[in-house]
């Protein structure tokens, strides 16, 4: 059988797997600098032969394995940039870049993907069609190497594509999988509140920012506690506040930053309104001037209920029923949700917790690290995802 002899594959390159994923570590680069890893994957890629290569933008790699049989067009991503954070883990292959750390798992993204294409390479007189694997930069970063590779074209042609993630919050080796909303859209805002400086003894002769601030603070929260449905699943976060220099002088202006997140495109779109609204009212109100700069982030990730029920069969059936977990939405973002604007899309979690090889800490923080016997799940899942794909 075809996938029997891909899942021998797999278990052969497990530690080539591995390699490449300590490879990345060792190397991280942020979103948008990706210089090396591209070419490394890019070089990798090459040596596997079968593949056709490009590079739709500077630091990403897209390798296109077309089948000697007619079929549809399967994408498969995977992420590839680390974060701007100070590792202090204390293994061997800890990043050698001070300050930039894969901190997130998109170091276990790209290896897991170069197996799936060197084992599917290997094998072209057995695909149907194509697949097309995409190694996309820049996720971590607004306005994402996703939107940026649609606009290049690596979709035309694409019937579906999926993205798996290794998380730090399910057990290694489990599947999570979701209908329908899976991750919220991210916004992000910056609130400017000018007033008039002044000493801190003569309160009258100034505006007080701070204490305007201070009423902005509290009636934001009430947009979604009172003017939201409380089924509209959403949250308003602000993250930052800038202003002052002296214990005893009032500031002129002071700065509030935030994010704002939601599943649904209209509540994301009432909200900019809303927050000049009451800002604007408790600005006047104090005689100050409060202006706000709003930006839109990542679309909400929508998964496809088709795709993701591909994947409920396939992983039940080879790893068991008790390895397939459903899950609940997450408020958190990712840009994977671009190329869902186009094709249908779905996207996979893949287990990675594990105590006792501290690999349970939480995503974007100095210690995150993965249980590598997770790419193991994740390899796998996406052959088994790609031979479905070929019986459809």
């Amino acid at each position: 059988m075809t996938i029997a002899t891909w899942m021998e594959q797999a278990e052969a390159l497990q530690e080539q797997v591995v390699a490449w994923r300590r490879h990345f570590h060792r190397f991280p680069e942020v979103s948008f600098q990706e210089v090396e890893t591209s070419a490394f994957i890019e070089q990798q890629l090459s040596s596997f032969g079968n593949l056709e290569l490009s590079r739709p933008t500077p630091t990403s790699v897209m390798a296109r394995l077309i089948g000697t049989r007619p079929g549809q067009t399967l994408a498969l991503r995977a992420d590839i940039d680390a974060l701007p954070i100070q590792e202090e883990n204390e293994f061997e292959f800890v990043s050698q870049h001070p300050g930039i750390s894969h901190a997130c798992g998109h170091d276990s993204h790209a290896a897991m993907l170069l197996g799936a294409a060197k084992i599917l390479s290997s094998r072209k007189d057995e695909i149907a069609g194509e697949v097309r694997f995409i190694f996309q930069h820049a996720e971590e970063q607004v306005p994402g190497g996703a939107q940026q590779l649609v606009e290049a074209g690596v979709l035309e042609g694409v019937d579906a594509i999926y993205g798996l993630h290794l998380v730090s919050w399910i057990p290694t080796g489990q599947i999570g999988v979701i209908d329908g909303p899976a991750m919220a859209g991210n916004d992000a805002f910056e609130i400017t509140v000018r007033g008039r400086g002044g000493h801190a003894a003569y309160p009258h002769q100034a505006v007080d920012v701070i204490s305007v601030s201070a009423q902005l603070i509290t009636n934001l929260q009430h947009i979604v506690a009172r003017r939201l449905d409380p089924l509209d699943h959403a949250v308003l976060s602000l993250t930052q506040i800038h202003g002052g220099t002296s214990y005893n002088s009032f500031p002129e202006e002071l700065k509030i930053h935030g994010t704002f997140r939601a599943f649904d495109q209209e509540v994301r779109n009432f909200m900019p309104g809303m927050i000049r609204q009451i800002i604007e009212g408790v600005g006047k109100a104090h005689g100050a001037v409060c202006t706000l700069d709003y930006q839109y982030g990542y679309f909400p990730l929508i998964n496809d209920k088709k795709l993701v029920d591909l994947v409920r069969g396939v992983a039940r059936n080879f790893f068991g029923e008790q390895r397939v977990q459903e899950m609940k939405p997450v408020l958190g973002a990712e840009d994977f949700s671009a190329y869902q604007q186009h094709v249908p899309g779905a996207f996979i979690y893949i287990g990675s917790s594990n105590e006792a090889k501290e690999s349970h800490y939480p995503h974007h923080t100095p210690r995150f690290n993965v249980d590598e016997d997770g790419m193991d799940t994740g390899l796998k899942l996406l052959l088994l995802m790609v031979d479905k794909w070929q019986q459809l």
